[in-house]
């Protein structure tokens, strides 16, 4: 029997993992999946509402948009012509959402509600993640720079950047990096931001107020993709595919703390703040760690996914963790839902 037949008869089974002391439930429990059409290929990072209660999935390989609607668990509408979409941001207070094309470099602005195309900004090759710097209302878009997958240029390029825009749209900073920026963090009482940029192995910190690269952080293990912050606790988690580790990190001083062994080809990692765990998706499994204190960690659970599914979203605010599945097989293409306990 393979592993997807025995998943869909046997959930409940599969989601226990190694509890902590006194934990009598699992750090996550799977809810129905989202059942994509029409999409094929590999899928990228994802975008929220949580007001309007839906989710948008990039569909890099698809060059579609997907608005799902989270109360039926059905798409409701689909942007397409997109050229490698790759990041989006929902901003509820100007009910615009943007979202970022690895192939031309843009970013297309529309309107939240008609799905409307009300601006494109061009930056430069591969537009990648976008944040929300809530101190000041913008838009962070990381883009540019050469990019290296598997000891090989994926996508051509010099030094990367950190685009910074309005809610209209307007470039008004721009931070250069030394090469092609991937996950990045924003503090929320501070104005650094964290940038992993795994070609020249470190994290970058710079000040968005000044505009300038503070300090680099040399990183020990390659192709650190993914990203997390705890700020309260001064730790930033920074997920390597080689070695396959956790390097975290003190933000204070940029000395790594602890770096254990986690799942493999991980591409997406997020942190609970109200649990003070860790969800990292990898190669065939979804990990939680417990932060026992700053220093040190504990794998409290390793959740079987199907092994091509590698990027997702944790939603703080509705307590779930959706991960993408691309078609496979007899499989279409799904997004896994979990609710964190």
């Amino acid at each position: 029997m393979n592993k997807r037949l025995i998943m869909l008869l046997f959930p409940p089974l599969l989601f226990w993992g190694h509890p902590v002391r006194g934990q009598e439930v699992p750090a996550l429990y799977a809810k129905s999946p989202i059942h994509l059409v029409k999409v094929e290929g590999r899928m990228d990072h994802l975008g929220i509402d949580v007001r309007g209660q839906r989710l948008f999935a990039t569909a890099f390989d698809n060059h579609t948009l997907e608005v799902i609607d989270l109360k039926t668990g059905r798409q409701i509408h689909t942007i397409s012509d997109l050229d490698e979409p790759q990041g989006s941001f929902y901003d509820a207070e100007t009910n615009r959402l943007f979202e970022a094309n690895g192939g031309d470099g843009t970013v297309k602005i529309f309107d939240g509600m008609t799905y409307k195309l009300l601006q494109t900004v061009t930056l430069d090759l591969d537009a990648d993640n976008i944040r929300y710097d809530a101190r000041s209302k913008h838009v962070v878009v990381g883009y540019g720079g050469e990019k290296f997958l598997a000891g090989k240029v994926a996508r051509p390029g010099g030094g990367g950047a950190l685009a910074i825009l309005d809610s209209d749209g307007k470039v008004v900073g721009d931070i250069a990096m030394d090469a092609h920026p991937e996950s990045f963090q924003l503090e929320r009482m501070g104005s650094r931001v964290f940038v992993n940029v795994p070609d020249k192995q470190e994290v970058e910190v710079a000040d968005l107020v000044k505009g300038t690269v503070l300090v680099r952080w040399p990183i020990t293990c390659t192709t650190n993709f993914p990203m997390a912050l705890d700020e309260a606790h001064h730790r930033l988690f920074v997920g390597c595919r080689l070695p396959a580790r956790l390097a975290v990190l003190d933000t204070d001083t940029g000395k790594i703390v602890a770096s254990p062994a986690i799942v493999e080809h991980t591409d997406d990692l997020f942190f609970d703040v109200s649990k003070g765990r860790i969800y990292i998706l990898g190669e065939g499994f979804i990990e939680a760690w417990q932060e026992k204190d700053p220093d040190h960690y504990e794998r409290i659970g390793r959740f079987p996914t199907p092994a091509d599914g590698r990027t997702g979203l944790f939603v703080p605010d509705l307590g779930k963790l959706f991960e993408t599945i691309p078609h496979h097989g007899p499989q279409g293409a799904e997004i896994l839902v979990y609710e964190t306990k």
